[in-house]
């Protein structure tokens, strides 16, 4: 029998396999129905200070490749998920969590990792570095001024499992960059990626969402490349205790394969969840495990991160 258990820090995880942030986690239903399914973990919505309403409707959505989205970071406010996750975990077979935070100014992500911080919660959080932060400003994650800042001030009171949601990088001095800023601080984990940002996709003469005149996040099968590039850039330039969630392109089991094999330790899926809903983890563990059997591989320990390269 093979096995698509994995661990991420001191946490096990019965499946490599969870959702992604922004997919099926707004509510504490959808999250249940996640819990549910045969994912090894949920995310919850990435929470802000406040609830937020997110940006008009229609703000995503699917395309012969993928989709787009601008949602606007709707959300219940980070207490509604840090309510819940802090609930779960007293649950009698309650799977490991990660809940997704951020503020919008440091000030308020000092305020919600401070709160954190000071609650029962026990599991992971991921801090989304990969939406603006300051109006006129990049994503924090391509600030890396901010970035060191932010973490810097983070680590000296938060003391829990932290890992940060990063956006992708399209320079290979940006991974050194990053990874030299990253490689500075005790860093659970990186998950790469989210969205590309600012696509625009058009159907006849009509952009496809409402928002920013239709610019949008890219995700499906257009981000694949750009995603395992940046899970393997960053498996080759962090220290090993820091290691990579895989997001990107993944709507079958090979994906997923490839995502390991470029060092993942976790998958995550977004695009194809909105699409088939969460039996889609049933689906992808079943061929992820084909595929392992097929190879002779016992466990995703046994290919993670050994992709071949052509000899020099």
């Amino acid at each position: 029998m093979v096995s698509v258990q994995t661990t991420i820090g001191e946490f096990h995880f019965d499946n490599c396999l969870m959702n992604a942030a922004g997919v099926y986690c707004m509510t504490r239903e959808e999250l249940a129905a996640i819990e549910q399914s045969e994912a090894g973990s949920f995310v919850t919505k990435t929470g802000t200070f406040k609830e937020r309403k997110g940006n008009p409707e229609p703000r995503y959505a699917d395309t012969a490749l993928g989709s787009i989205n601008s949602m606007g970071l709707p959300n219940h406010g980070y207490r509604y998920y840090l309510d819940y996750v802090t609930e779960l975990q007293e649950q009698p077979g309650s799977k490991p969590h990660f809940l997704s935070l951020v503020g919008l100014s440091p000030d308020e992500t000092h305020k919600i990792l401070k709160d954190v911080q000071a609650s029962d919660y026990r599991g992971l959080v991921e801090l989304n570095l990969s939406c603006p932060n300051v109006p006129g400003k990049p994503q924090i994650a391509y600030d890396f001024e901010t970035t060191e800042q932010i973490l810097k001030e983070v680590f000296t009171y938060y003391k829990k499992p932290l890992g940060i949601k990063l956006p992708p990088y399209f320079d290979i001095v940006h991974f050194d960059q990053a990874a030299h800023i990253f490689n500075q601080f005790p860093l659970t984990f990186v998950n790469c990626i989210n969205s590309i940002g600012n696509g625009l996709i058009i159907e006849d003469e009509h952009v496809l969402i409402k928002p920013k005149n239709g610019f949008g996040g890219i995700g499906g099968d257009y981000v694949k490349p750009t995603a395992l590039a940046n899970v393997h850039a960053f498996y080759q330039r962090l220290k090993p205790s820091i290691q990579i969630i895989g997001t990107g392109g993944v709507k079958s089991g090979r994906d997923a394969f490839e995502h390991i094999l470029c060092g993942a330790s976790m998958v995550q899926l977004g695009t194809v969840l909105h699409q088939e809903g969460p039996e889609v983890f049933g689906r992808i563990t079943a061929e992820l495990k084909a595929i392992m059997t097929a190879k002779g591989y016992k466990n995703v320990a046994d290919f993670r991160g050994k992709l071949r390269y052509f000899n020099n």
